[in-house]
């Protein structure tokens, strides 16, 4: 049978063609062509891994496959394991081309069969072949009349790149492109699969030929796609006079290679401006081509999303811009984005193709989401190695670096950034509160050390820190007094005082039941507060952080008695503004966060326009002095006591009520390392069992990160997995479920948020809350008939992801649980 007989892809519609394989590995090799020309490859290595991309569905040429595609026959083995077996089978061939050691080819072969998000794993033995193996023989007869029409398209490929070359790479470099390789091959994949843009042709055309035409149609499709890429400004990145912060990352001298840059500085300095201001730089100098921010939560990275849009058409011409968390389709900028792009010459895009998935969202030339969907890349996950793509060419920016200070999270994070250096990426974090133990363990990433102490600072991996600045002349709000309350009702008390004074007031909570509470007691005062936490259906949750921002944000208006109370979504994902603050005794690095809220806004609001004689931070919290046993916070904070460390907490109280203020940026670290460092105090007696327990259970989650983390050394075929992403998670805690609330109408149940598409209104109406404590409650049963009538039509792993909930006209989903639009979802006891 000749070559080109051999079908790639089913017929897209009767009389039609089916496409040769051919063909397809033709057309994916354009577009491969089309992505790898940024990058700093030599010319042979380029034509070998474009040519090792070109054959990466070589097993389709096997009578296995065609009988799935004619026949509708299941296949034994899938053709992309097949694709290993003959790369196998004709080692000899490809030695005399390619060149390199045999378990060099080993390790890219495995790479290039690998692009379906997973690594083969079939027992083929070495390379040179020995005679025996079960497992290569037994697939090498599944190719069946294949064989040798696959030798004859090894072949003329090979013919097509004449000076690919494998020759003189270092083990490690080929480990390090066994998984760049497979991200790469997923990517020219994906787009030269598309037949939007690559129709079926009937064979005809030679290899030679059509691979011309490819070529053409690639350069069409990649930009279509949105993976064109962009080019770099050099103009300013912003239009105001620099921080100090900012003049040094303008001034920064950048070494060679691969660079990790900290920036650390108090909330509210301009830390992302600064770290916008040293992408761009980097870009010019070669260490990326992109950027991609990574921040903590979806509503972190949703605010970030919205300052980027606004900045990046300084920095690149037209880049693509993607949103890449979750619910990312449900952010109207995004969708605006997507639909028309941004206003304004250079203004970013967004193409369709890009935006139908988050794993295609790290391709784009500029990408703002969550840590997560980075951590993804050093997971062994499906696709692990496209997000590993993805993120090779970009500026890795991760935002709140501290809030990935967890045991798990920070073992993840500092594989991300060693893989992201071994693929020659540059990385840039930003922090607030980042204890000294942790910036050293970033920084050995990149084979940096300091030794300098000093807040705030500019580190770079190898290089110099800047320490020294300028002043910053602007309005600054000084130190902040801190005063201890010893119960909710002096806190009460502290807004009512604030309310009467005519300040903007906000109580930050450790945990949503005790929001809820301080929000009645409140309202029994007759005070009118807000409530804003994470149990929130997430159209109410977004309309709630609208009406919130238009009164206590930089722009706000009618500040006046203003009260909100909330939990930690208001320490990072708002840019708030207010003149009285009472929070709930924290971890030091979250009370200066909540701090970072209090009189934030100097130039728009200075000190004498407030309501308020000076910048206090009035903490609940029992005496640190008096600890008579481990539930010491209990009384005092109920459910908002079990949050946290008791030994960070303890520590952190005991230091920051001896000294009395915070003073940033000037204070900061000694703050910090009084509760982080290594000489923090001892704790009472009381409490040591309760630190030893958290230890212990610190040290069990980086063992699981370490467990579950992918092993660089091993290079993809023993070190990657392809499990689902609910196999590895990306951060331990407590699971949740998800409930969608629905309301009663005549016409049977409708989405909670009102007034948009279905779609779009179920999953603007969804809720989370920690399984275990749901499940307790007696849930509505899904075999209802009015729910299966809404879930019928839905993908089964998502009916069995979540609980379709109708809310009553009093609010109440099921004994001990309602929901309410200003409350959110309450559970009550019935005593």
């Amino acid at each position: 049978m000749l070559k080109l007989d051999w079908p790639g892809k089913s017929s897209t519609a009767e009389g039609m063609p089916a496409h040769p394989a051919v063909y397809h590995m033709l057309d994916v090799a354009a577009v491969a062509e089309r992505l790898i020309a940024p990058f700093p490859f030599a010319p042979g290595l380029r034509e070998a891994l474009v040519l090792l991309v070109a054959l990466h569905d070589l097993g389709k040429i096997s009578d296995c496959f065609r009988n799935l595609l004619e026949h509708d026959r299941p296949q034994e083995r899938r053709h992309w394991e097949l694709t290993e077996v003959l790369l196998h089978n004709f080692d000899e061939r490809l030695e005399a081309h390619l060149g390199g050691l045999p378990l060099h080819r080993w390790q890219l072969y495995a790479a290039t069969a690998g692009h379906h998000g997973k690594p083969p794993t079939l027992s083929l033995g070495t390379l040179p072949k020995p005679r025996k193996v079960r497992d290569f023989h037994r697939a090498l007869k599944l190719v069946g009349s294949g064989v040798e029409p696959a030798g004859e398209v090894i072949e003329e490929l090979c013919s097509l790149w004449p000076d690919a070359t494998l020759s003189g790479l270092s083990s490690h470099e080929v480990k390090r492109l066994s998984w760049w390789l497979p991200g790469f091959c997923a990517a020219s994949d994906w787009v030269g699969s598309n037949t939007d843009w690559f129709e079926a042709v009937a064979p005809g055309p030679d290899p030679v030929e059509y691979l011309a035409r490819s070529r053409e149609i690639s350069n069409r499709a990649v930009s279509e796609a949105g993976l064109a890429g962009t080019k770099v400004k050099t103009g300013p990145v912003v239009d105001f006079e620099l921080r100090p912060m900012q003049q040094a990352c303008n001034d920064l001298f950048l070494p060679d290679g691969p660079m990790l840059a900290i920036i650390e500085d108090e909330t509210g300095a301009g830390k992302t401006e600064a770290a916008l201001i040293l992408a761009q730089r980097m870009v010019c100098s070669g260490k990326g081509r992109g950027l991609y921010f990574a921040l903590p939560t979806m509503a972190t990275a949703d605010a970030m999303f919205a300052r980027v849009s606004d900045v990046v058409g300084r920095i690149f011409v037209h880049p693509s811009l993607t949103l890449a968390h979750g619910r990312a389709g449900l952010s109207q900028p995004f969708r605006d984005l997507v639909v028309g792009g941004a206003p304004g010459e250079d203004a970013p895009s967004c193409t369709a193709w890009l935006a139908d998935s988050r794993r295609r969202a790290l391709l784009a030339d500029v990408g703002v989401g969550t840590i997560d969907q980075a951590l993804l890349s050093v997971l062994p996950v499906r696709h692990q190695t496209l997000r590993h793509f993805g993120l090779s060419s970009k500026i890795l920016i991760v935002d709140e670096v501290h809030e990935m200070g967890e045991p798990y999270v920070a073992k993840e994070l500092e594989r991300l950034l060693q893989m992201h250096r071994a693929a020659g990426g540059s990385a840039i974090l930003l922090t607030a509160t980042l204890p000294l133990e942790l910036r050293d363990m970033l920084l050995a990433t990149y084979g940096g050390v300091a030794d300098d102490p000093a807040y705030p600072a500019l580190t770079v991996a190898g290089g110099d820190a800047v320490t020294v600045f300028p002043p910053d002349e602007r309005p600054k709000k000084g130190p902040v007094r801190v005063h201890r309350l010893p119960d909710a009702a002096a806190a009460a008390q502290v807004i009512a005082d604030g309310v009467e004074a005519g300040g903007a007031c906000v109580w930050v909570r450790n945990a949503v039941d005790e929001a809820i509470e301080a929000v009645s007691m409140l309202r029994d005062r007759g005070i009118e507060a807000r409530l804003l936490h994470a149990r929130f259906a997430l159209c109410d949750r977004k309309r709630i952080e609208a009406e919130v921002l238009a009164r206590a944000g930089k722009a706000g208006v009618q500040r006046q008695g203003f009260v909100l109370v909330g939990t930690q979504v208001l320490e990072a994902s708002l840019d708030l503004d207010f003149d009285v603050m009472v929070s709930d005794i924290a971890p030091v690095a979250g009370l200066i966060q909540r701090a970072g809220r209090l009189w934030r806004h100097m130039a728009e609001r200075p000190r004498e326009s407030r309501p308020i004689p000076e910048p206090v931070l009035h903490v609940l919290s029992p005496n640190p002095a008096s600890v008579s046993d481990d539930r010491w916070l209990q009384p005092v904070l109920g459910r908002g006591a079990w949050v946290y460390s008791i030994a960070d907490i303890w520590r952190t109280a005991r230091v920051l009520f001896e000294r009395g203020r915070i003073e940033a940026p000037d204070g900061l670290r000694a703050l910090i390392e009084a509760v982080h460092g290594p000489e923090a105090e001892d704790v009472p007696e009381v409490l040591i069992q309760a630190e030893m327990e958290v230890l212990g259970k610190d040290q069990a989650k980086r063992t699981q990160a370490l467990h579950n983390l992918v092993d660089l050394d091993k290079g993809y075929r023993q070190g990657g997995r392809g499990d689902d992403d609910a196999t590895y998670p990306t951060r331990l805690g407590d699971e949740t479920l998800t409930l969608v609330l629905a309301r009663h109408t005549p016409g049977g149940l409708e989405p909670w948020a009102e007034g948009c598409a279905d779609h779009e209104g179920w999953a603007l109406s969804e809720v989370s809350a920690r399984r275990t404590r749901l499940e307790a409650h007696s849930l509505p049963d899904q075999s209802d008939e009015e729910i299966v009538a809404v879930t019928r039509e839905w993908p089964e792993w998502k009916r069995n992801a979540v609980r379709v909930c109708p809310v009553g006209d009093d609010g109440r989903i099921c004994e001990g649980l309602r929901y309410d639009a200003e409350y959110g979802l309450v559970f009550f006891s019935l005593d």
